[in-house]
């Protein structure tokens, strides 16, 4: 692919409001003596997403990843490169799988590792504690090996999460103070 790179600001002019209204442009520069290049054209190749019409690099080893969707009862298995998320190669292969942010700052595709080894070292969603008990984010997750995953329920892992901070226990549900609190208005 070609780009082209747009001449440098020394050889444009000055809009003409400023030529008019600025005597100092003309005392400072000196046309003659600002060298201008001519465009250049650098080549760039581009990689194209993996998993987009079955094609990956060679060099770049892939992984089966499986994964046991419990909300829907589906069991997903696709191919995932080394270098590639695996919620955007499935996303690539029109697989859905559950997600939100795809920043790895929530819990909404957090799963739990059966078999396998996940790289995820920019998700911030999960403490290292969950990480080392088995749990990763498929949104900033790389696979290491062939993996197997089950989807969690993201309610649970925030509880893992940050349940003993936040409270004692789940919260249940007081219809009576929500009965009080519907007859307020």
């Amino acid at each position: 692919m070609d780009l082209l790179v747009p001449p440098s600001s020394c050889c444009r002019k000055p809009p003409l409001h400023r030529q008019l209204t600025s005597s100092t442009y003309n005392n400072t520069r000196n046309p003659r003596s600002v060298k201008c290049r001519p465009r250049k054209t650098v080549s760039s190749e581009l990689q194209t997403t993996a998993g987009v019409n079955g094609s990956y690099s060679p060099s770049i080893p892939t992984h089966k990843v499986t994964v046991h969707d419990s909300f829907r009862g589906v069991v997903h298995e696709f191919l995932v490169p080394e270098d590639q998320y695996i919620l955007h190669t499935a996303e690539s292969q029109n697989i859905t799988l559950p997600f939100a942010c795809r920043h790895g700052c929530c819990t909404s595709c957090a799963v739990r590792i059966k078999s396998g080894q996940i790289k995820q070292p920019e998700a911030l969603g999960i403490s290292a504690e969950l990480k080392s008990k088995g749990y990763a984010l498929l949104c900033v997750g790389y696979p290491s090996s062939d993996v197997e995953v089950e989807t969690q329920d993201e309610d649970e892992v925030y509880w893992l999460q940050f349940g003993r901070y936040f409270a004692r226990g789940p919260v249940e549900r007081d219809d009576y103070a929500l009965e009080l609190a519907l007859g307020d208005e």
